[in-house]
């Protein structure tokens, strides 16, 4: 008898799990479920603007800072990531990508490791 109300109330579990939608645990992180070096790639316009401070970034550039800064965590991870890094950026010179796009709600004042977005 006691085996029989193991077996419903395992059935019952599984049938609410399956009426449910049973999904799993959702681990999103800065940006979302993408990883940050899967999002880095989306910054790949923005390659010469990253290494120097003097060249415009493009609109392309732009565009996705501006999308991808809507989230300030998902943007500093980006730049701080494993894709950023070997892509040879200078995070003192990216944090500036923002405020050099003239993105008006841009993440003034962010903190982004040791940098500070102006």
């Amino acid at each position: 008898m006691a085996l029989q109300k193991k077996y419903v109330g395992f059935l019952v579990l599984l049938v609410v799990l399956g009426i449910t939608g049973f999904k799993g645990v959702d681990a999103a992180g800065e940006c979302g479920n993408a990883s940050p070096d899967t999002e880095a790639w989306k910054l790949a316009p923005c390659a010469a603007a990253a290494q120097n401070e003097k060249a415009a970034p493009s609109k392309s550039c732009c565009l996705q800072v501006k999308k991808i800064g809507q989230n300030p965590d998902c943007l500093c991870a980006v730049m701080l990531s494993n894709t950023a890094k070997s892509s040879g950026i200078k995070l003192e010179v990216a944090v500036t990508i923002p405020k050099r796009c003239n993105l008006a709600d841009r993440p003034v004042g962010y903190k982004c490791g040791a940098y500070t977005l102006p």
